[in-house]
C-alpha cells in the first residue's frame, strides 16, 4: 500500500477523521479526539506511525525490517512502519485496524454510543 492508499483505507474507519495537531505534518487520524494513526511523507517513502499491544508490537518489528519502534511516540505502545511495499497489504490493514480498535476500546460509553449513530 502506498500514503494514498493507506489515507484511503484510514477514513473507511468509523468516525475517523483527519487533523493536523502538530502543524503541517504530520497528518494525524483520530477517532473521538484520540489518536490511532501518524501518517508522514518527510522520509520520502511515507511513514505511517500506528499504536499496538505491546507483545504484537515487538513481533512485528522482529517480522519486518520497516516497522521500528514509534517514532517520537511512546516506543513500547507505537510502532512507525516505512511504506517501502515490503509489507504485506493484509498485515498493513490489520495494523491498522489493530491500532483503530485499541483506541475505540478506550472510547468512553458516551462516545461509542455517539459513533454507533
Amino acid at each position: 500500500m502506498d500514503i494514498k492508499e493507506v489515507l484511503k483505507y484510514c477514513l473507511l474507519q468509523k468516525g475517523s477523521y483527519e487533523d493536523y495537531p502538530f502543524g503541517p505534518e504530520p497528518l494525524v487520524m483520530k477517532i473521538c479526539n484520540k489518536m490511532y494513526a501518524l501518517i508522514s511523507m518527510s522520509s520520502g517513502k511515507g511513514t505511517l506511525s500506528l499504536k499496538c499491544d505491546p507483545f504484537l508490537a515487538q513481533s512485528f518489528r522482529q517480522k519486518y525490517a520497516s516497522v521500528t519502534p514509534g517514532y517520537h511516540l511512546n516506543k513500547q505502545h507505537w510502532n512507525s512502519i516505512i511504506l517501502d511495499d515490503t509489507i504485506l497489504d493484509e498485515d498493513l490493514k490489520w495494523m491498522i485496524d489493530h491500532s483503530y480498535g485499541l483506541v475505540f476500546k478506550s472510547l468512553t460509553k458516551k462516545e461509542k454510543v455517539a459513533l454507533a449513530k
